[in-house]
C-alpha cells in the first residue's frame, strides 16, 4: 500500500483535485492521506474543512499556517512555519509520496518540505505562465522539486520539458477543471434560488477578482474601477471571496461595502464546485482574473472577461474578452460579452484544456512508477 499525502489549502484547489482524492480514496493499492491547510481552517474564508468533511473524507493531519495579518512579511512567517508543520505531518504518517497542485505559497512549502526529507513529489499544472503575480515564480520553483508533473495542456508539459525535466516524468492529463465539469451534477435555477436566495439567469455576472500580487501599489484603482464598472452595468452581481493573498482584505472591504449599497449584488465566501460552476453555467458572462474565467468557462461556452495580467500568458480561448483596469475598458467588455453575436460566436469554442480524464490518469501514473533511485535522483536534460 503506497501512502499518498493529498495536501490542499484553498476551496478551489480543492475542488479541482476532488475526484483524484475521490480515486485514491478508493483505490487499494494507495492509501489517502488528507493534508488540510491554509483558507480551509480561516472562519474569515468560510472554514471549507467542513466542506471537505461533509464530502465523506478522513482528513489525516491539520497544518493551521494563516497569519492573522495579509502582508508580505506575514506570508513570508507564514511559509517558514508551513515547512516546519508539513515535516512533522509527513513523519508522522510515513508519507510516500505527496501530490499538490498549482502555486500558493502554501503549497511551496509542502514541496520544499517534502524535497528535504527526500519524499517525491508529484505536482499538478505546472509548466503555465501567469506573468502578472508571483505565482509565477512559486510555480516554476516546484516544478524543479518535483519529481513527477501533470500539467493541463501539451503546451505546459513542453515548457516542463523545456526547463531540464526528463520527459519521462511529465504527463499530460488534462485540466482537473474539465472532469470537474463533465462529472457534475448541476443545480438548475429554482435549486440556486433555493439554497442561496438569488435568482441567476443569462443577464447575471459571476465575479471573482484576486490581488495581483507583482502590482499591489495599483490595488485600490483596479478594484475601484472593477466596481464602478458592475455597478454601471446595472445587472445581477454574484461576487465572491479572493484568495488569502496580500492585498485581499482590501478587496473584501469593497466588495461587502458595494454589497451593502446595491441590492443587486450578493458576496459569498464560499459557493463550492458545484455552486459556482451551476451559477457559471447559467449566468451571462465571469468577470474578473481568475483561472476559471480560462479553464472551466470556455468549457461551458460562456462568455468571460480576463481583466489585467494576472492570467498574462496561459493559454486563452476566443470566448474570453481581454481588457484593461479602466472603467470605460471593462465597462465596454461587460456588454460585448452579454451580446447576442459574441454568445453566438462562442458556441463554437474548442477546450484548450483536455477532455475531462484527469484524475484516472493520474492515478495510473502514481500506482504504477517506481519509487526508487530513477525517481529521485533527478537530472537536467536538454533536446
Amino acid at each position: 500500500m503506497r501512502n499518498i499525502a493529498v495536501v490542499t489549502g484553498t476551496r478551489a484547489e480543492y475542488g479541482l483535485l476532488y475526484h483524484t482524492i475521490k480515486r485514491i480514496n478508493e483505490d487499494d493499492k494507495l492509501n489517502l492521506q488528507l493534508i488540510v491547510t491554509g483558507t480551509h481552517l480561516v472562519k474569515q474564508y468560510g472554514n471549507t474543512v467542513d466542506s471537505i468533511l461533509h464530502d465523506g473524507f478522513s482528513i489525516s493531519d491539520q497544518v493551521d499556517i494563516i497569519m492573522a495579518s495579509g502582508t508580505k512579511a506575514s506570508i513570508a512567517k507564514s511559509t517558514g512555519l508551513a515547512v516546519n508543520e508539513f515535516s512533522k505531518a509527513y513523519e508522522r504518517l510515513a508519507t510516500d509520496m505527496i501530490l499538490i497542485l498549482g502555486d500558493r505559497y502554501e503549497i511551496f512549502a509542502a514541496a520544499a518540505a517534502a524535497m528535504i526529507m527526500n519524499i517525491p513529489i508529484a505536482h499538478i499544472s505546472g509548466g503555465e505562465v501567469t506573468e502578472g503575480a508571483q505565482d509565477e515564480q512559486i510555480r516554476h520553483a516546484i516544478t524543479k522539486m518535483s519529481h513527477l508533473h501533470f500539467p493541463g495542456a501539451e503546451a505546459y508539459a513542453r515548457n516542463i520539458i523545456n526547463m531540464g525535466e526528463e520527459p519521462w516524468r511529465v504527463f499530460n492529463v488534462g485540466d482537473p477543471g474539465i472532469e470537474n465539469i463533465k462529472h457534475m451534477d448541476f443545480l438548475n435555477q429554482e435549486e440556486i434560488q433555493r439554497e442561496l436566495g438569488i435568482t441567476v439567469d443569462s443577464e447575471t455576472l459571476l465575479v471573482t477578482f484576486h490581488p495581483v500580487t507583482l502590482e499591489l501599489d495599483q490595488l485600490p484603482y483596479q478594484i475601484q474601477n472593477l466596481i464602478e464598472a458592475l455597478e454601471e452595468s446595472g445587472k445581477k452581481i454574484v461576487l465572491t471571496y479572493p484568495n488569502a493573498d496580500t492585498g485581499s482584505e482590501q478587496i473584501i472591504e469593497q466588495i461587502l461595502m458595494f454589497s451593502e449599497r446595491d441590492k443587486n449584488v450578493a458576496v459569498f465566501k464560499n459557493l463550492g464546485s458545484q455552486r459556482y460552476l451551476s451559477i457559471m453555467r447559467l449566468c451571462g458572462a465571469v468577470v474578473g482574473n481568475s483561472s476559471s474565467a480560462i479553464v472551466e468557462a470556455p468549457y461551458l461556452k460562456v462568455p468571460a472577461i480576463d481583466i489585467g495580467d494576472r492570467q498574462k500568458g496561459r493559454l486563452k480561448s476566443d470566448s474570453i474578452i481581454q481588457c484593461g483596469h479602466d472603467k470605460q475598458e471593462i465597462a465596454q467588455a461587460i456588454r460585448d460579452a452579454l451580446s447576442v453575436e459574441f454568445r453566438a460566436k462562442i458556441q463554437t469554442s474548442n477546450s484548450l484544456y483536455g477532455e475531462g480524464s484527469t484524475s484516472t490518469e493520474i492515478i495510473r501514473a502514481l500506482k504504477s512508477i517506481e519509487i526508487d533511485e530513477r525517481l529521485l535522483k533527478k537530472k537536467l536534460v536538454w533536446s
